[in-house]
């Protein structure tokens, strides 16, 4: 088969691209979803990326380094035995050789245990360290304009039908592209939004990134790792289904926001419920972190942890 843009043999279908119009195409897909969304306003901005060393943000880092943006790394030490230690290793190697500064904060140093150590209370651990991973991603990313995650169409759709399926209004409200731009929080953004998780997979493959794709050992026991599964088969069965998911759950969230003046909230209690969800967010006691109530969910945490 030939790419559809030259005469060379295609390397990925879907589109059919060959090696040098898929990286072209990759990465031009990043800069669209950028300018779409303004996410990034000038390249003098600084932009922190949340690297973990795995394909998602490695790629993110380098598409972003290679197209001139003004970027630094922020890694987070869970302290997963095993798994996190050697990603962290790739990742100094990596911004090593790009000459990117890179910081490092740690689960150990800064709550006091291990994703390893908590996981032996709290189970899945999926759940706690997702907590702490944001915590310390907002903490140490104030000096930034942005923060940038590496985010793709498949981790959308299954945050979408997660929220869905628990119920979850406030955080089903708040999710997409881009956080607003709140003072004294870092504005989050997620460029590779659109882009398929087999098509970073691919990029860092062409590149010869040499990433270790295996996966978080405590990932399998994740409620995430079920809906990943189930979409997963529902997109091979119904191609389109990831995409789907995402464009429509974006213009059921402009409806929301256009329509929330409207609501008659003493009449129906699911828009009372979408009414709250979209109210200001609120800075922690505690931290200053964004949170829905008076103290955030890691400083309850972080407490309970030390009691």
């Amino acid at each position: 088969m030939n790419c559809d843009k030259c005469k060379e043999n295609a390397i990925y279908q879907d589109p059919n691209l060959c090696k040098k119009h898929f990286i072209e195409y990759f990465e031009q897909k990043t800069i669209n979803t950028i300018k779409k969304f303004g996410m990034i306003k000038n390249k003098q901005e600084k932009i922190c990326v949340a690297a973990s060393g795995g394909k998602d943000s490695v790629a993110l880092l380098f598409v972003l380094h290679k197209k001139g943006f003004n970027v630094e790394a922020l890694a987070i030490d869970e302290g997963i035995k095993g798994y996190r230690d050697r990603s962290l290793e790739f990742l100094q190697e990596f911004c090593k050789k790009h000459k990117i500064n890179l910081k490092i904060k740690s689960y150990k140093k800064e709550i006091g245990k291990t994703i390893d150590q908590l996981s032996k209370k709290y189970s899945p651990a999926c759940n706690v360290c997702g907590t702490f991973r944001r915590y310390l991603l907002d903490q140490h990313s104030k000096e930034y304009k942005k923060i940038a995650t590496g985010h793709n169409l498949d981790d959308e759709a299954q945050a979408v039908m997660m929220n869905i399926l628990k119920a979850q209004t406030s955080l089903f409200a708040r999710q997409g592209p881009m956080t607003k731009d709140i003072d004294g929080f870092t504005q989050k953004i997620k460029p590779f939004y659109f882009i398929k998780e087999k098509e970073i997979m691919t990029y860092a493959f062409l590149l010869g990134l040499n990433i270790d794709f295996e996966e978080c050992p405590y990932a399998p026991l994740s409620f995430r790792s079920y809906v990943r599964d189930w979409i997963n088969k529902e997109e091979k069965e119904n191609q389109g289904t990831k995409l789907n998911i995402v464009t429509h759950y974006l213009k059921l969230r402009e409806d929301m926001q256009d329509n929330i003046q409207k609501i008659e909230t003493k009449e129906n209690k699911f828009s009372k419920v979408v009414k709250d969800a979209l109210q200001p967010i609120k800075k922690c006691h505690e931290c200053g972190s964004p949170c829905s109530g008076l103290i955030c969910k890691a400083c309850k945490l972080k407490e309970e942890i030390n009691a």
